[in-house]
């Protein structure tokens, strides 16, 4: 039991650090995009999609492994 919460600590711990990377990413490339756009050069708005959507489902993982590593918190 102790080794599966150590796991699921880890995992948690490895997604935030994914998420808060993303979330790097998506501040610069949104920054390049409207430099993109004032200058006249074509963005990438599907890179930036994709990548928001990936974030979303990570924070929606997060959550999830949060409720199931202390069910009893919401009690």
């Amino acid at each position: 039991m102790d080794e599966e919460l150590h796991s699921l600590s880890r995992r948690l711990i490895e997604l935030r650090m994914e998420h808060a990377d993303l979330d790097l990413l998506i501040d610069r490339l949104t920054l390049d995009e409207a430099q993109a756009k004032s200058q006249g050069l074509a963005s990438d708005e599907l890179s930036l999609r994709r990548l928001k959507k990936r974030r979303l489902a990570l924070r929606d993982l997060i959550a999830k492994l949060e409720l199931e590593s202390d069910p009893d918190e919401r009690a």
